[in-house]
């Protein structure tokens, strides 16, 4: 095992046995207040509603674009995970959109599921292009069944009154500390992967737009912290969206092995 699998696989154990020592983590109840409250049409808290429109819209044109198989910018071993992948982006938008609706515990079930859904598809796939082919269809449904029981256990716990956010916050934070390294420690199979690290800016800018939902909200009550997120983490999914439709593969690559400022020998 490569010194940079010793890492990734070390920094997973770290992360489980960590987790452990982590209280039950319940829902926070003033979660589900948002400062934009606005409603027009009849739809209650209409921007963070609408706001999840974006989301349908990437969903619908990926898959679209996946109709005839993969294309130029991926892998064909991993039609399955990007198709997924968009699945779960277009039934973030329905999901979000119907959470949003009407705010609480039951509602929120509904928006994190396809979110899991397309996070861990994600995931899986990276680990198909840059590490091994293999090992990303082998992880594939393991994933994606660890992304359903984080957020059923949260549920049903949260339902006995001893909610336990900790399986979901690892499932959602993990991945942000590999997917990096995974880019960093592996090499690039697509010469122009560039859309990948927009793709994870726009994420953890959504994440800081999230935070700032009241703030922002109260500079002019034009638009929330909250509406924005919606709107740069469907930016973020559309990098993914741009990445297979744009990147080039790398003729030479070679999974599993960590980069090196070695030119590739041309065969």
């Amino acid at each position: 095992m490569s010194l940079h699998l010793k890492i990734f696989a070390l920094i997973c154990i770290t992360a489980l046995i960590g987790i452990s020592f982590v209280p039950a983590l319940p829902q926070d109840v003033l979660y589900h207040d948002f400062a934009d409250r606005r409603s027009f049409l009849d739809i209650p808290n209409f921007f963070d509603v609408l706001s999840n429109l974006p989301f349908v819209i990437v969903g619908l044109l990926g898959l679209w674009a996946l109709r005839g198989g993969v294309t130029s910018g991926g892998k064909a071993g991993l039609l399955l995970h990007y198709r997924i992948f968009f699945i779960g982006v277009l039934l973030t938008g329905f999901g979000s959109a119907y959470y949003h609706w009407a705010p609480d515990n039951h509602t929120l079930v509904w928006d994190r599921l396809p979110m899991t859904v397309a996070f861990m598809a994600f995931f899986s796939a990276l680990i198909g292009e840059s590490m091994s082919l293999r090992a990303g269809q082998r992880l594939l449904w393991p994933l994606l069944l660890a992304g359903f029981f984080s957020v059923a256990w949260w549920h049903f716990t949260e339902q006995a009154g001893r909610g336990d956010l900790r399986p979901y916050v690892l499932v959602q934070f993990l991945p942000i500390v590999l997917i990096p390294y995974i880019l960093l420690a592996f090499p690039a199979p697509f010469r122009n992967n560039r859309a990948i690290w927009y793709l994870i800016v726009c994420y953890l800018l959504a994440k800081v737009l999230e935070a700032l939902d009241v703030y922002l909200f109260d500079l002019g009550e034009i638009i929330s912290g909250h509406s924005l997120k919606h709107l740069s983490a469907a930016l973020a999914t559309y990098w993914m969206l741009h990445a297979l439709l744009t990147r080039q593969r790398v003729a030479n690559h070679a999974e599993l092995r960590p980069q090196s400022n070695t030119p590739p020998i041309n065969q």
